[in-house]
């Protein structure tokens, strides 16, 4: 039988690319949107079509809504059953620095951040019992820039609840964590703009999904490996040597 990923934030983007991923590698793929419907369908009715021995569903959740996060699992399992592969790639990306961050900005990023994946990576243990996880974090928590303040708090702690759960989760789940850097431009901005950012990093070049791709099945296939964060980031973490 096919394994099944639930993947959040899945319609577009890279979320999109792992779902088309790891459906060519025989899994099955529920895509979780918000407000991308017509992507989400158009996503299953596509991946239906090249695979048609597999199994493709689409589930809508606002993440910045606690009972509907609180919903998403539990209503995935009483449907279809347990899953093995919990992605929490969803996140929200917004400026602010420290000192001109509001109440409404910092709940923002921290409810889809992190709350959101707290609760749902609980819920997965509680109701699927065994599998992976793996958080999407940001090469960002190695820095203490504070341009974008409350979204880069919000993943230093995704990171450290990727840890907490990978040690009580444990041997039934592993949990860990993938930290993208220079990977997609913003839908309003073109290759120029990556490739601007990527001259401050050491491999001078935008990584694109494939790093993250391959972080994925490096930690799928390694079955020893729980707790850990895998930088896809073409060295950014690092800092730079100027």
């Amino acid at each position: 039988m096919n394994q099944t990923a639930l993947i959040t934030g899945a319609s577009k983007r890279i979320g999109k690319a792992i779902a088309g991923h790891l459906a060519q590698n025989g899994w099955n793929i529920i895509i979780h949107y918000n407000r991308s419907a017509e992507e989400a369908i158009m996503l299953v009715q596509d991946l239906s079509a090249k695979y048609p021995k597999q199994l493709f569903s689409s589930v809508t959740a606002n993440l910045s809504n606690s009972h509907e996060v609180l919903n998403l699992i539990p209503n995935i399992v009483a449907k279809r059953g347990p899953f093995d592969l919990l992605i929490n790639n969803a996140s929200l990306f917004n400026k602010g620095y420290f000192s001109e961050t509001e109440e409404k900005l910092f709940d923002s990023q921290f409810n889809v951040n992190m709350k959101a994946p707290f609760f749902l990576m609980r819920d997965f243990a509680r109701f699927c019992k065994k599998g992976n996880i793996i958080n999407f974090v940001d090469t960002r928590i190695t820095t203490s820039t504070s341009n974008f303040a409350a979204y880069s708090l919000s993943k230093k702690a995704l990171w450290e609840a990727t840890k907490m759960a990978a040690l009580e989760f444990a041997p039934e789940i592993r949990v860990n964590a993938i930290a993208p850097g220079v990977t997609l431009a913003p839908a309003e901005e073109g290759e120029e703009y990556l490739q601007k950012l990527a001259k401050n990093i050491p491999m001078k070049r935008p990584g694109g999904v494939d790093p993250i791709i391959n972080s994925i099945d490096y930690i799928l296939k390694n079955d020893h490996l729980t707790g850990q964060l895998l930088f896809a980031d073409g060295g950014e973490n690092l800092g730079t040597n100027k």
